[in-house]
């Protein structure tokens, strides 16, 4: 492999080389040593330790164990024990590279092998009881089919015979993955593999050899929109900030994830911590900031130390900190840990709680762009649209512009969660449908059951039904649908769950986080959740006062949620009754047999199931009359037992301790 240089403009000196005090690029910060500038050639950056740190020349095995949170989660800490143990066993050498999440969850512990000369391949539900086995037969050069994913292609290695490629494989082959290329790839504790597959030099050429303005005018052109909620244009944010004058401008990274069910950023950040760095550098030099803060949550304590970790390298390779590769440009990066508030993922919120107040939002106008941060300038961006921007600038935002719709370009993220057979992170380009996602990516629907409807966009987003499925998804169609792109939570739901229960789960949610600033949310949210509550409720559970006062605020929902929507201060509140909109347009018949017939046709609302004991099956061992807190439950020993209906109170209780399946529903 030839040894990068700045012939040909790579570095961005447009193949005229470099003047005295021009800027040097990343090119001719590739063929120097770190801080050095004196032009000598190092051997860390040789055309053979490149192709080292890419791993396309290894001179002993490499095992790869997937150790991000949800690697970790699924056992990969004693995977990777049970590895150590191996080598040791057999007195072997061989490196072990601690990789992020390769966005394939349920198919987690993941361990990838690559011997000399040959392909990486990757092997799915490593347990530790199976690490033995597997690696006894990879070494043998065999590849145990049953666990493997896949192999890697590579130029450089040979292939193994009748092992499939991993970009084949089913949940792989439909994405498009730009801002997830490196998680579960790279290791992500080294900023030198990072700089070996490109790392920075998109960086290095914003700097070198763009003004602020033309950055600007690049990510506006692209058509990249912000990934974090409502999708306003980051270009066009970037333009007022820059404009708007201040002695100090901050640019502020928002990664405190709060939807449940979203876990992108954790994955992005544990996985790729110097792509998203690389981003926030760009975005400070665009707007003129010198000082940017990371907000993260206190709950992700590897992502924080991945970022603490690369802030450290990109600072000893002269990529932070005072006069960035000569080109006059500062920044200094600050991690603020959030306390878990999910106010806090709003802007003026997250602003009010890095300057050490109550995360409260603040009315807007002015906004951040032009009064933020300590009542200066500043930018907020998500960690998402931050990752976009290494790729964007390096490819030329004529190609980022040329991928989805017409008003929605790239690709998205999605957290890919609940009744589906493959779950994970996945990366997709916009216009992408649901029905590719769910059946195509996601493998269907577990045990044969029927698609009902994916929860996207988290508590302020909206359901998409069956019945819309295919759907491009794109922040207009999603809007049009109500629901909304959000984080990008995505979970979906099978014919078994109750949509009333659903919207009741996510209010309830929202209730509790509510900051309580503003009447209309705190107080409007909470009459919502009692609203939901009152139609889950059995006639056996209410007085006669309560049934009335249940069927008059159930006539009030919608006007409710109306009046939240348009007077909540900030754009959570007004966001807020999403879910009961959403559910109520697209399934109100199951609003209507909850009201009406106190029922729930998925038979999820167990307050409105009527429980009764098959004298056949049970054994008449009394557990359930022991357990029953309304001592609803009569019988003899070992006689079967029977349910008094006007002392059930539906709380299910018997069903969960019954050994015999004795008791039914219906």
């Amino acid at each position: 492999m030839a040894e990068p240089t700045c012939a040909g403009g790579s570095c961005g000196c447009h193949g005229g080389g470099h003047e005295a005090g021009g800027q040097p690029g990343l090119a001719a910060f590739l063929t120097q040593p770190p801080g050095s500038g004196n032009g000598k050639k190092s051997a860390l950056f040789s055309g053979e330790r490149l192709a080292q740190l890419r791993r396309e020349v290894i001179a002993r095995p490499v095992i790869y164990i997937g150790a991000g949170t949800c690697g970790l989660g699924a056992g990969a800490a004693k995977t990777l024990a049970a590895v150590k143990q191996y080598l040791g066993d057999h007195k072997l050498e061989a490196d072990i590279v601690e990789v992020g999440c390769i966005g394939y969850c349920s198919a987690e512990p993941l361990l990838d092998v690559q011997l000399p000369g040959r392909t990486r391949v990757s092997f799915q539900k490593t347990s530790e009881d199976k690490v033995v086995g597997l690696l006894d037969s990879v070494f043998a050069g065999r590849v145990p089919a049953d666990l493997s994913l896949g192999q890697f292609r590579s130029e450089q290695q040979k292939p193994w015979a009748d092992v499939p490629f991993i970009d084949e494989h089913p949940f792989f082959a439909p994405q498009m993955r730009w801002v997830l290329a490196n998680c579960g790839m790279i290791d992500p504790n080294s900023i030198d593999e990072y700089l070996a597959r490109g790392g920075y030099r998109a960086f290095a050429q914003v700097v070198g050899t763009m003004t602020r303005e033309e950055v600007c005018e690049a990510v506006e052109k692209s058509g990249l929109r912000g990934r974090g909620g409502g999708g306003f244009p980051t270009g066009t944010k970037w333009k007022f900030a820059l404009k708007t004058q201040g002695d100090q401008k901050y640019l502020v990274c928002n990664a405190d994830e709060g939807d449940p069910g979203a876990f992108m950023d954790r994955a992005v950040i544990e996985g790729d911590p110097h792509r998203v760095l690389e981003g926030m550098a760009i975005a400070a030099y665009a707007i003129g900031a010198n000082k940017a803060y990371v907000y993260i949550r206190a709950e992700y304590p590897l992502a924080i130390q991945r970022l603490v970790q690369a802030i450290e390298q990109a600072k000893k390779y002269g990529l932070l900190g005072d006069d960035i590769l000569g080109s006059g440009f500062s920044l200094k990066v600050i991690i603020k840990q959030g306390a878990g508030a999910f106010v806090c993922g709003e802007e003026t919120a997250l602003i009010h709680s890095i300057e050490g107040k109550r995360g409260m939002p603040r009315p807007r106008p002015p906004f951040p762009a032009v009064k933020g941060l300590f009542g200066k300038p500043t930018v907020i961006n998500n960690v998402e649209t931050l990752a976009n921007l290494p790729s964007l600038l390096s490819g030329g935002w004529e190609k980022f512009a040329a991928v989805g719709t017409p008003k929605s370009k790239g690709t998205k993220v999605f957290a890919l969660s609940g009744k589906v057979n493959r779950t994970g992170l996945i990366e997709v380009a916009m216009g992408t449908t649901v029905r590719k996602i769910v059946f195509d990516i996601g493998g269907g629907i577990p045990n044969g059951k029927a698609y009902k409807a994916a929860q996207m966009g988290g508590p302020s987003g909206g359901c998409i039904p069956a019945s819309q499925v295919d759907v491009e998804i794109d922040y207009e169609s999603l809007k049009a649908l109500g629901a909304m792109m959000g984080s990008g939570g995505l979970v979906i739901m099978d014919e078994e769950t109750c949509m009333v229960d659903i919207a009741k789960f996510f209010m309830d949610f929202i209730q509790r986080e509510s900051c309580g600033k503003c009447v209309p949310c705190r107080e409007g949210t909470r009459r919502m959740l009692e609203i939901l509550q009152s139609i889950s409720r059995a006639r056996r559970n209410e007085t006669k006062i309560q049934a009335l006062e249940r069927f008059k605020s159930v006539m009030y929902l919608t006007r409710l949620a109306e009046v939240i929507k348009d007077t909540s201060l900030c754009g959570l509140g007004q966001s807020a009754p999403n879910p009961v909109l959403s559910t109520l347009r697209w399934f109100r018949d199951e609003y209507d047999a909850h009201v009406y017939e106190r029922n729930c046709p998925a038979g999820a609302c167990r307050e409105l199931l009527l429980y009764s004991i098959d004298a056949e099956l049970c054994r008449g061992c009394g557990l359930c009359a022991k357990k029953c807190p309304a001592e609803a439950i009569m019988g003899a020993p070992k006689s079967p037992h029977y349910i008094v209906p006007d002392k059930c109170i539906g709380c299910g209780t018997c069903e969960d301790v019954c050994r015999f399946e004795a008791v039914k529903t219906e």
